[in-house]
């Protein structure tokens, strides 16, 4: 390529290549990078309201960011007249370019268009546009060679259509071949990624099989339906030989007059350590007893069980030949997908191939990605306590998939193990204790009763405390063995952190514990402090928290100017509140000098350049603070909740800080996505410490 582009178009030379991945990977990158995205689809089925792929890639942005999406015509549209279908296709892309920072565009799916013709209009189009494209080969069953050959083909017909390759990409090879297709591709002049055949993306849903089959679900949970059936067994031999052969996310389809076979079927599910299926099928129009179906019911822990009509060869031909996408995917595929595209494609060459805008903002999802590069750069492990819970297992799974920290999840490991594998989720690179049979109990006593024997604390009952989750992951943390804790989605602040304040105390510098907020608004990021734990800071408690605030800003890349915030500006009030903050702010002055403070001030003229500049005249922080510090928790909450609920900003915390060693609190209805923000600036906050 001779010059960058505001877009790139990604597009295949035939069906099934993993276009999706490359796509996805492609918005969730440029996601933390722009701040207005649009993903363009010039061919499509069903228009941009429906088309699945569109759904698939504006799901990344999460409900608190919208990805701008546009479609130029339909299959019909090109059949019927091409060069009308492709000025209509310009024109609709044009407006959409006008409206976004960057475009991601992806070409047509191979539905009714024989294959050349298909990819030839993709590079007419891509020409037209002025958008390099990203070639994506299908790898699966191809040699090296042959995957030259398709490439030279694939380029060839962008030359002749004047469109301009910018990248290569081989998907689903061999894991033997990635290295030699690296080779060969790479002849060709262009920047060139290899990834490899994973199976479970293409692996059916359940619910997708229950179509396919026109089955009927007789027992289980319907949400479990989600799952990827990975593998499918026809269970035509004898019991013994069809339990040697169940693996974990398996089909298995079974006569529906063998009872004996589906009694135990479902008893090998629910064993302890045996694999966990994904459902079963009833096949032949045989149902089950009452009295089966109740017995299946209670050994299968909400194994879905359906019925289809078919014989087993039949049900086992359809359910075989049926084959899962990753639009509409679950969380595991979109987990993996992107996991891959981590692994794989090099971030900073893919985006040299687009001419982006200098961001002079800070979106919500822009600084989620940086928690977790950060959080990925610190290489940690971190424990939480609730493996009972089902978002924290669900945040777990994506965080160890993209491979960001290592974990310890406290729970019975048969039970958080079997719960996680029937949502479908892969948690197995996970270290899963109970605190009430490790043996790491009786050492956590020891050490809790010699660290509160001041207060009375005996070993036999330190031995009942330390068995409590909260503050067998807070010992954890003490004996070093973990660098941080998340706790809290099922607990209370206090049952979480007073571990933390008995065992971990504060850091050096630092008297009290306080917490942060991360408000993340449209355009920019600011941190209020303290609204979650210190309920009335007296003037040396409230500098205390300006100091460790600003240090958060400034570790998690917020520039911060600090505004010690009151009901009065400047000297135009007084009285106790008033001064508590003026002699804050300087003792504050006094500890950091290098800091930008002010106040007292009122939020208005910390916010509002055109009130600072009438109330702060030639103030550094008036009108462009970025680290608020409210006077008491009483106003820090009420304000944050606000903000948050009236100008759409996402809250990440609370954060804490002050603590010697990083322990954070959730929210009781923190969703999977805080969860794993919170985790992300835990993993960052302990590489802080160890720095």
């Amino acid at each position: 390529m001779s010059e960058a582009a505001k877009s790139l178009y990604i597009a295949s030379t035939e069906g099934r290549t993993g276009k999706s991945l490359v796509a996805l990977g492609v918005v969730d990158l440029l996601l933390s990078r722009v701040g207005r995205l649009g993903v363009f689809r010039p061919v499509s089925v069903t228009g941009a309201e429906s088309d699945d792929m569109l759904t698939l890639l504006r799901s990344q942005a999460g409900e608190d960011r919208e990805i701008l999406a546009g479609c130029g015509v339909t299959y019909d549209s090109v059949h019927q007249d091409p060069g009308a279908a492709l000025s209509t296709v310009v024109e609709r892309y044009e407006d959409l370019a006008a409206r976004s920072d960057a475009v991601v565009v992806v070409g047509s799916d191979y539905t009714t268009v024989p294959d050349p013709a298909e990819f030839s209009f993709n590079a007419a189009v891509a020409a037209n546009l002025g958008s390099p494209m990203v070639v994506v080969l299908r790898g699966d069953g191809r040699s090296a060679a042959e995957l030259r050959q398709l490439a030279e083909i694939a380029l060839g017909e962008l030359a002749e259509s004047h469109a301009t390759p910018a990248a290569l990409v081989a998907n689903r090879c061999s894991e033997q071949l990635m290295v030699p297709v690296a080779e060969v591709l790479g002849e060709l002049g262009l920047p060139t990624w290899v990834l490899p055949e994973v199976p479970l993306l293409h692996a059916p849903l359940v619910e997708e099989l229950q179509a396919a089959l026109g089955a009927e679900l007789l027992l289980g949970d319907p949400a479990l339906l989600g799952r990827e059936a990975e593998s499918v067994l026809v269970c035509a031999m004898g019991v013994e030989h069809v339990l040697d052969r169940l693996a974990d996310g398996q089909l298995c389809i079974a006569p529906g007059d063998r009872p004996g076979l589906l009694l135990a079927i479902g008893a090998a599910h629910a064993a302890p350590d045996a694999p966990t299926l994904a459902g079963v099928v009833v096949n032949g129009g045989y149902e089950p007893s009452g009295r089966v179906l109740q017995l299946l019911g209670d050994l299968g822990r909400d194994l879905p069980v359906l019925m289809a009509p078919q014989e087993s060869l039949e049900a086992a031909r359809i359910a075989t030949a049926t084959s899962g996408r990753l639009r509409g995917a679950t969380q595991r595929k979109t987990d993996v997908a992107l996991s891959l595209f981590d692994r794989h494609i090099d971030d900073e060459q893919l985006l040299s191939l687009l001419e982006l805008p200098r961001s002079e903002v800070m979106t919500p999802l822009m600084f989620e990605s940086l928690l977790m590069q950060r959080a990925r750069e610190a290489g940690k492990h971190l424990v939480l306590p609730e493996g009972d819970d089902d978002r924290i297992l669900r945040a777990a799974s994506t965080l160890l998939s993209r491979e960001v920290v290592d974990l310890t999840i406290l729970g019975v490991p048969d039970q958080v193990r079997a719960r996680a594998a029937s949502m479908g989720l892969d948690i197995s690179s996970a270290n899963v204790i109970d605190p009430a049979s490790s043996e790491l109990r009786g050492r956590f006593a020891a050490t809790y009763a010699s660290l509160r024997a001041h207060k009375g604390m005996t070993e036999d009952t330190a031995f009942d405390v330390v068995a409590d989750v909260s503050y067998f992951g807070t010992m954890m943390v003490h004996e070093g063995l973990v660098d941080g804790m998340v706790s809290g989605a099922a607990h209370s602040t206090a049952h979480t952190i007073t571990p933390a304040f008995q065992v971990i105390k504060t850091a050096p510098g630092f008297d009290i514990v306080s917490s942060v907020f991360f408000m993340c608004l449209e355009d920019r990021v600011l941190v209020y402090g303290d609204c979650a734990i210190v309920p009335d800071p007296d003037s040396d408690e409230l500098a205390d928290i300006a100091v460790a605030s600003a240090e958060t800003a400034q570790r998690f890349g917020v520039e911060p100017r600090v505004a010690m915030l009151s009901y009065s500006t400047g000297s135009s009030g007084s009285g106790a509140e008033v001064d508590k903050v003026r002699k804050a702010t300087e003792l504050v002055r006094r500890r950091r000098p290098d800091l930008m403070v002010e106040g007292p001030m009122q939020y208005d003229a910390a916010v509002d350049a055109a009130v600072a500049a009438t109330k702060m005249p030639g103030s550094h922080v008036a009108g462009r603070a970025t680290v608020f510090v409210f006077p008491d928790l009483n106003t820090g909450n009420n304000t944050y909740k606000a903000v948050q609920r009236t100008a759409g900003a996402v809250a990440i915390g609370p954060v804490l800080q002050g603590l010697a060693r990083p322990v954070n609190d959730l929210s009781r209805g923190a969703t999977v996505r805080d969860i794993i923000n919170t985790i992300s600036i835990t993993a960052a906050q302990a590489a802080y410490v160890e720095q």
